[in-house]
């Protein structure tokens, strides 16, 4: 199978939470807010963890956790046929305990021409604003969490 990408998406945003904040709870996937998507995730969000995305009226599309970085990068990735979809997030930390997330959409294999025009416009008009709220939740539960004390 060809490793060379056949689509890249990419976007960062910055969020005003410290990175272990920001690791803890995206990798908590009881946070995963995608409508109307529902995650599941078989035992503990670590490496070979497998997962699925469920949406009404289709079947469930599994995905494994197949890297982690603690605090630093994870990446799941969807086998689809003759081809992988892999979802790459970055964390990196910014001065005044600030973290910058990145997140990587990579298209790869023999097969990623079929389901580029797919993937392009299922994820790309969404992608940035997707992580913005993502960073604003965060944002939110830090306060919450301070204010619980």
């Amino acid at each position: 199978m060809s490793t060379e990408p056949g689509l890249v998406l990419e976007h960062s945003v910055e969020a005003d939470v410290p990175r272990a904040f920001a690791w803890k709870f995206r990798t908590d996937i009881a946070n995963w807010n995608d409508p109307p998507a529902k995650f599941e995730l078989d035992g503990p969000f670590a490496e070979g963890s497998l997962g699925r995305t469920i949406f009404p009226d289709q079947e469930p599309v599994g995905w494994r956790v197949a890297t982690v970085v603690p605090e630093r990068l994870f990446v799941i990735e969807v086998p689809l046929d003759l081809a992988t979809l892999a979802f790459e997030w970055r964390f990196d930390s910014l001065p005044d305990d600030r973290t910058r997330m990145t997140q990587r959409i990579v298209l790869s294999g023999h097969n990623a021409g079929a389901y580029a025009h797919q993937i392009t416009s299922g994820f790309g008009p969404t992608l940035g604003a997707g992580m913005q709220n993502i960073a604003s939740a965060m944002a939110s539960a830090r306060k919450l969490a301070e204010q619980a004390g």
